[in-house]
């Protein structure tokens, strides 16, 4: 079985290109912190490609920006192909699915809603509607209403 769950930063905004066909293909990089630490005593980085096709991709690119946290889940791929006479490879996560970004604690009042980023503003801008907006107010649950 071949499944990836990723969790990190993005280390650029989404770059969406447009196949001949019509078809969205949106392509990052996520950065992941490593779980333990290094001889040094720091943890390290890796930077892992992804790609994310069709309406996935679009909402992924309206949504995730440079910085954010979020998290991916898809299959690993490899590519291997040759140039002049040595193979080459590209190691990529085809994503299936994604969380949005989580805010960090200094933007929590802010929604994600219709704030456009281009503008500077802190906010993200509406892929489609958002079943969960509601003017940014926190609801009440108690733990006989979650599921674990």
């Amino acid at each position: 079985m071949n499944v990836i769950t990723l969790t990190g930063n993005a280390v650029k905004d989404i770059e969406i290109k447009i196949t001949p066909n019509g078809k969205t293909v949106a392509s990052g990089t996520i950065a992941v912190k490593r779980d333990f630490k290094n001889q040094q005593g720091e943890y390290e980085t890796d930077f892992i490609n992804y790609t994310a096709l069709g309406k996935t991709g679009e909402i992924m690119a309206n949504y995730v920006k440079k910085g954010d946290k979020f998290g991916i889940s898809g299959r690993l791929q490899i590519r291997k192909w040759e140039k002049d006479g040595k193979t080459q490879y590209y190691t990529e996560v085809i994503v299936n699915n994604f969380d949005f970004p989580h805010k960090s604690q200094s933007n929590q009042g802010n929604t994600n809603t219709s704030s456009n980023r281009n503008n500077g503003s802190q906010g993200y801008q509406r892929a489609i509607d958002d079943p969960f907006a509601d003017g940014g107010k926190t609801m009440d649950v108690s733990d006989d209403m979650l599921p674990f």
